[in-house]
């Protein structure tokens, strides 16, 4: 195919890179990088070893040494160019997301237009990472504050947006004068080839030295690898609740820094009130979307019991109409699920539905009926009325199911919507606007984004993304969340010949 010669993806690629240097594993070791639209090879790349991952560590520190001290305009002038080169590309990596992951290729190229939206954004918080004057107590003396790049920024991606959520770590990391070294999915690495590859092309052009952005290709040892390294002062992880506390914890041991953009269990409250056609729309892009697939897809949907049977009814007519198939496809709204196991996840959360006593109303099943789809991870995305209390309601199952539940009033609505562990994106439709503001007030959604009129999947780069509880409470991508990537240092200046102390107290000698 040609998007994979274009982005320089061949028979066996290099997993390990520095930047202007790429190389294998001497042993040989390989991921192998199946396509989930028919179970077809694509290509491997070689996993790192602990040798080569040492190499990119030092070589990541020597250059941290030049890069920090690089005008931080200049850093944001190089991410620039990243962004110009990723519009040269966006289509042939925009195919290769769809074909590697399995998201539609509308989607993929939404992703990598993500990352070339950070890296505009980038651009411009190269120039304003803000410290602040303070008044001192003393007399001619001066107090304000600064921002300095910790060092190396380490980023943990998963596999359902491989190369957008890395990009917003990156090029703000970058510009705030950090240097990276990137673990990606090992579900799917050619991804992370690709960009890697695109990037290179930028460094060579400015004469860069190797080592500002890295990769490192691998399973769960070498993540473990990153955060037990005390040269990584942050980790910045995108995963599973449980991978998530582990690395809270391995981090947090040797007081290094995390954040953590970890699972969602997202709701949208639809009133009575609400343009039902709006809502309901957004309701099936946030569920099918992806096939399920996203941290922000919506997974329950409560509505007030009034016009329960018109939003049931309406979602069934557009769910009828959903094209699954090859996500390369233009007419195709919904691909496949990433791997086997997905699929069977999927199939035993509906078992416990049935068990705990809700209804499956529509879809569920696995498609391997139609011979387009022979081969491939495709499912039928499902509709289930059931409970909130539902064990299975309280977990986040990485799949297109989506749980309808009945309330009679917005308290029982709000209590529901908040009664889960997780609190990523939230959602509620109302034309009603002291309900909206109830629901964005502080005794409404608990959740780190908060939307009136608008689904729970699909954020701007514009805002800081992130939840809370067990969400992880991690901030990335817009607003101040480029704080998370400096240290914070409060600087006094005395340009008096005097020596006063603070708080008044005197200490002769």
């Amino acid at each position: 195919m040609d998007f994979l010669k274009n982005l320089g993806i061949e028979g066996t690629n290099p997993g390990t890179s520095t930047g202007q240097k790429s190389w294998s594993a001497e042993q040989g070791k390989t991921l192998t990088s199946s396509t989930p639209t028919d179970g077809s090879h694509i290509a491997d790349t070689t996993q790192t070893t602990r040798e080569d991952y040492d190499k990119v560590v030092e070589t990541a520190q020597k250059a941290f040494k030049e890069w920090r001290m690089t005008p931080a305009p200049k850093r944001g002038e190089i991410v620039r160019q990243i962004g110009l080169k990723l519009r040269e590309y966006k289509d042939d990596l925009g195919k290769l997301v769809a074909y590697e992951m399995g998201k539609i290729y509308q989607e993929g190229l939404g992703e990598v237009q993500e990352m070339i939206d950070i890296c505009d954004f980038a651009v411009g918080q190269s120039r304003q990472l803000y410290g602040k004057t303070m008044q001192s107590e003393r007399p001619n003396h001066r107090m304000y504050e600064q921002w300095h790049p910790l060092g190396i920024c380490g980023v943990i991606s998963a596999f359902n947006f491989p190369v957008a959520v890395y990009s917003w770590n990156a090029m703000i990391a970058a510009v705030c004068g950090d240097v990276v070294i990137w673990k990606g999915s090992e579900k799917t690495p050619l991804c992370g080839v690709a960009v890697q590859n695109i990037i290179a092309e930028v460094l060579k052009e400015n004469d860069l030295p190797e080592g500002i952005f890295n990769l490192i290709t691998g399973g769960r040892e070498v993540g473990e690898w990153m955060t037990e390294d005390d040269r990584i002062p942050l980790i910045s992880a995108t995963g599973s609740i449980r991978m998530g506390k582990q690395v809270a914890q391995t981090v947090g041991a040797r007081l290094g820094k995390t954040i953590l953009e970890l699972g969602g269990n997202n709701a949208i409250i639809i009133s009575e009130n609400a343009d039902i056609e709006m809502a309901v729309r957004a309701t099936a892009f946030g569920s099918v979307g992806t096939c399920g697939q996203r941290c922000t897809s919506t997974r329950r949907l409560i509505v007030h019991e009034s016009i329960f049977d018109q939003v049931k009814n309406r979602l069934l007519e557009i769910y009828e109409d959903v094209n699954i198939g090859n996500p390369l496809d233009e007419d195709t709204l919904v691909g496949p699920m990433i791997d086997h196991q997905a699929v069977e996840n999927m199939q035993k959360a509906l078992e416990e539905i049935e068990q705990a006593g809700g209804e499956i109303i529509y879809g569920g099943e696995p498609i391997d009926d139609d011979a387009k789809l022979d081969g491939g991870h495709y499912v039928r995305p499902a509709i289930a009325i059931a409970e909130n209390d539902f064990d299975i309601v309280q977990e986040e199952t990485f799949a297109p199911i989506l749980y309808l539940i009945k309330y009679s009033n917005l308290d029982d609505a709000i209590a529901m919507h908040n009664g889960v562990k997780q609190g990523l994106s939230s959602s509620m439709f109302t034309l009603n606007m002291r309900e909206a503001e109830t629901f964005l007030s502080s005794r409404g959604s608990d959740c780190g984004i908060a939307n009136i009129n608008v689904g729970t999947s699909g954020a701007e780069i514009g805002g800081a993304f992130g939840g809370e509880k067990e969400t992880g409470g991690g901030r990335e991508s817009g607003s101040d969340a480029w704080k998370a990537y400096m240290r914070r240092q409060t600087n006094t200046i005395n340009w008096s010949d005097e020596l006063p102390l603070a708080q008044g107290i005197e200490f002769d000698m």
